[in-house]
């Protein structure tokens, strides 16, 4: 796991759109590029690879379904991803069948996914029959059982992503599918990130996580139902924590058990921070408290667009005034939001005065004598936000 907090704790510096929240990260690949992104953006990141790539050199199904294609020619091959057809090509050259590879394609019709799978078989000196400018293995499919796919033999090169009735349909059709497994997925080999992410979002003390491949997400679903806790995963995923993937067969694993998702328009890494970068800080409700605007973030507050960090007390306390702002929050209610506080109304107090230093103005918080504490909500707000 790797967890990273970046923020400007000054005025000088502005507060990033994603300051003060925290997002799991549970990729194996590009992870390095989709933490950068959105650290550079402020947010902190809790890095839990839930899967491993098996590295092609070793992947003796991957040898043996390219043997089985050299040896015997099918009638059409299907590329599906760029970075999979190109790990193919290059894992053949290494194993010596990279030649009788190519050879076997120029003889075939190939199709591809999408522009990007044609360039890397233009890269690789070959030329594909035909591809859709939608990037729709949809549109493969209609196409294919257009034309007839009865008595055809037809390679499908998988890239560990799920093709939901794709080959199913082929084979409906009277077709012979062979897969060619590029990029097959295995649970990690150190599963201690994976079930401190799960602990952290149970917890709420992650803000989203992002999935960029539907393994990665039905993973995730797995450890939780072997550790006991799938239930309460489900309930954080489907009310407090944002789950964000970067396309809809990504999410199918989450959308199978209810969870509502959100997707970029685009299925790239760079618009899923995006989405974030909107969502997050969209969820997030402004308050007007003793003439200053006041965010309460993830594990920050914002105020008058200045980051402040708030120890984990603090921001209990802070949720719990802010659940009704402008209304006294007897102590003894504060002190059953504070986490291992016991019985001990001290502890508030104690927490209320960090609390208050963090936040750099302690008239945002005012004391109500015998009863407890309230936000100092601006008079002018009562009618939208209730008061006493």
């Amino acid at each position: 796991m790797h967890r990273e907090q970046t923020g400007a704790a000054g005025g000088e510096t502005p507060v990033g759109p994603l300051a003060g929240f925290t997002v799991g990260v549970t990729a194996a690949r590009r992870a390095d590029e989709l933490g950068a992104l959105l650290r550079r953006r402020g947010a902190e990141v809790m890095h839990a690879p839930a899967l491993r790539i098996v590295p092609l050199a070793d992947d003796s199904e991957l040898l043996a379904a390219t043997k089985q294609l050299i040896d015997s020619a099918p009638d059409v091959v299907v590329a599906t991803t760029a970075i999979g057809f190109r790990g193919w090509v290059e894992a053949a050259d290494g194993w010596g069948l990279g030649d009788a590879l190519l050879d076997r394609l120029r003889e075939v019709r190939l199709l591809a996914r999408g522009p990007k799978v044609r360039g890397a078989i233009r890269a690789a000196g070959l030329t594909e029959e035909w591809y859709p400018a939608s990037e729709s293995m949809a549109e493969v499919l209609e196409r294919l059982l257009e034309e007839g796919v009865e008595g055809h033999r037809i390679a499908v090169q998988l890239h560990g992503e799920p093709l939901p009735g794709f080959v199913e349909s082929l084979r409906a059709g009277g077709a012979e599918v062979v897969g060619v497994p590029v990029y097959r997925w295995m649970p990690p080999e150190d599963i201690g990130p994976v079930d401190r992410l799960l602990d952290a979002t149970v917890a709420r003390a992650l803000d989203a996580v992002t999935f960029t491949s539907a393994p990665a997400a039905a993973s995730l679903l797995d450890r939780a139902e072997r550790r006991g806790m799938r239930e309460e995963l489900l309930d954080a995923l489907r009310h407090d924590v944002l789950p964000a993937c970067v396309g809809p067969v990504t999410a199918l694993p989450l959308e199978a058990h209810d969870i509502p998702t959100s997707q970029p328009e685009r299925f790239r890494l760079g618009p899923l921070v995006q989405l974030l970068t909107a969502e997050l800080p969209g969820r997030v409700r402004p308050l007007p408290v003793a003439g200053r605007r006041l965010e309460i973030r993830g594990h920050a507050v914002v105020v008058d667009g200045e980051l402040r960090t708030v120890p984990p007390a603090g921001m209990a306390l802070l949720r719990a005034l802010a659940r009704r702002p402008g209304w006294v929050v007897a102590r003894s209610e504060l002190l059953r939001s504070l986490p291992g506080a016991g019985r001990d109304e001290h502890a508030v107090e104690t927490a209320m005065a960090r609390l208050r230093t963090s936040l750099g103005s302690p008239k945002l918080i005012q004391t109500v004598v015998k009863r407890g504490y309230r936000l100092a909500l601006d008079p002018s707000a009562d009618t939208k936000y209730g008061g006493e």
